[in-house]
């Protein structure tokens, strides 16, 4: 049913909590996970000075995220492709989704509701707007949530 499966990853609780979906489902369906971080530059394009080191932050980040998508499919042996690409996110992914063929998107929501979600966007209801594939979305329960659904 699933060859490729996209996991975009921002190295958050929240993608981390997709990175498990997207592994049992690739192992159940013996698919290959794309993993995927998006280095987006365009908040510091504005700095003059020293930018360079914060991309270059930004990209070992994106390294940390992918590799913990390749850390958790080698534990049950799914295949992965890591990606560290700039640009915008959303834009990025859908490229990914065309370029790779990609059969599903598995991807994490942080869960920001009224005036956050305004001010910050959300790159996962962009992907779910706008794909050609399926988007699972996983949504991110911090600690408070979690306490406040076992009482």
């Amino acid at each position: 049913m699933y060859d490729d499966i996209l996991v975009p990853t921002d190295g958050s609780p929240a993608a981390t909590a997709a990175i498990e979906h997207a592994v049992d489902l690739a192992k159940t369906y013996d698919a290959t996970i794309h993993a995927l971080y998006v280095v987006d530059a365009s908040a510091f394009s504005s700095i003059e000075a020293g930018s360079e080191l914060v991309i270059d932050a930004l990209e070992e980040e994106g390294q940390r995220a992918v590799e913990e998508v390749t850390d958790a499919a080698a534990e049950v042996g799914v295949d992965v492709e890591t990606n560290v690409v700039s640009g915008t996110a959303y834009r990025r992914i859908l490229d990914h989704i065309d370029s790779e063929n990609v059969d599903l998107v598995v991807m994490g929501t942080h869960g920001r509701s009224g005036v956050e979600r305004f001010l910050l966007g959300s790159v996962t209801e962009r992907v779910v707007r706008t794909a050609d594939v399926p988007v699972l979305t996983i949504r991110h329960q911090d600690e408070e949530e979690q306490a406040a659904e076992a009482e």
